[in-house]
Order: structure tokens, then C-alpha cells, then sequence
């Protein structure tokens, strides 16, 4: 029962918000305020700009691919292992991993949810999930330092010829 009850609320406020929204587009859309259709021309340049950036990319000579790189970073008290060395090793680890999650990011993109719940026009919970899925090939370690007393550091590099290897097949597909 309580859970159907919490439904028709959420219900409810769904559809007085999203009435609420029409009616200020409506009001925003019937003004004669030009700084609304600018801002609109010009999303529509960013986005469009972009693509024609993403088809440069797909249709670039050897010489305009770039070299992609990476940083990641790791803590080693935080790590599992009985030793002070079978920490370091791991936190070499866990750095490179970010790094090549930063990779994947640069490449394939970040796919982002969010969840809000809101309750009597507060919000109640707010969460974010952030999803990276790709494959990295060729990436080479450039450098592994640490920095300060408890972090390391590592650096990856794709190189070029890499990338341009990556695009043929992705044109293929």
C-alpha cells in the first residue's frame, strides 16, 4: 500500500513539474527575448562544430592524428598486501588502470546516468554513475614515479600510428 501511495506522489509531481516546465517554454518561446534564440543558434553551432571536428578526425591525413596520453593515480596505504612492497606493486597497478580508464574515456567516451528523487520539492537522493566501455590497444607506459610519500604516478601514451591503426578499423565497421 505504502508503496503504490509513494507512486501516485511521484507521480503527481512529475506531472505538475512537468507542466510547470511547459508553461515557462511556452512563456520563454512566446517573448520576443533574442538572447533565448542566440543561445539556441549557437548550441546548434557547438554541436554541429563537433561533428565536423569528430569527421575531420575520421578523415585526417597521418600527420594531423594525435598522440594521446594519459595520467593515473594511486595511493599505496590504501592497497591490499602484507608488505610495504606488494602495496607499492599494487598502487603501480591501480595508477595504471586509471590511466588507462582515462584512456578509454578520451577515445570512447563517458556515458553518464543520474537518478533524482525529490519529495515534497526537496531533494531527497541524488545519485550519479559514471560508465566507461572500450578497448585500449597499444598503449605504452611512458613513466612511473612517485610523487610525494604515499602516491604514484604512471603516464600512458598512444602514439599515432596506434590511433591511425584504430581508425581504419573503426571505418571498417
Amino acid at each position: 500500500m505504502f508503496f503504490s501511495k509513494t507512486k501516485k506522489v511521484m507521480f503527481t509531481l512529475s506531472t505538475c513539474s512537468l507542466f510547470l516546465v511547459t508553461g515557462c517554454l511556452q512563456s520563454i518561446t512566446g517573448s520576443n527575448f533574442s538572447a533565448s534564440n542566440s543561445l539556441s543558434s549557437n548550441q546548434i553551432e557547438t554541436e554541429s562544430d563537433g561533428i565536423v571536428a569528430l569527421k575531420e578526425v575520421f578523415d585526417s591525413s597521418v600527420e594531423k592524428i594525435p598522440t594521446l596520453s594519459a595520467v593515473g593515480y594511486a595511493v599505496v596505504s590504501s592497497q591490499p598486501g602484507r608488505t610495504e612492497a606488494q602495496k607499492r606493486l599494487m598502487a603501480i597497478r591501480s595508477a595504471r588502470m586509471a590511466a588507462m580508464r582515462e584512456l578509454a574515456e578520451q577515445i570512447h567516451g563517458i556515458q553518464v546516468d543520474s537518478n533524482t528523487t525529490v519529495i515534497d520539492l526537496m531533494v531527497q537522493n541524488d545519485t550519479f554513475r559514471a560508465v566507461v566501455k572500450g578497448i585500449i590497444r597499444g598503449a605504452k607506459t611512458v613513466r612511473i614515479n612517485p610523487t610525494g610519500e604515499d602516491t604514484y604516478e604512471t603516464v600512458l601514451e598512444i602514439d599515432k600510428d596506434m590511433m591511425l591503426m584504430m581508425l581504419r578499423n573503426a571505418r571498417r565497421t
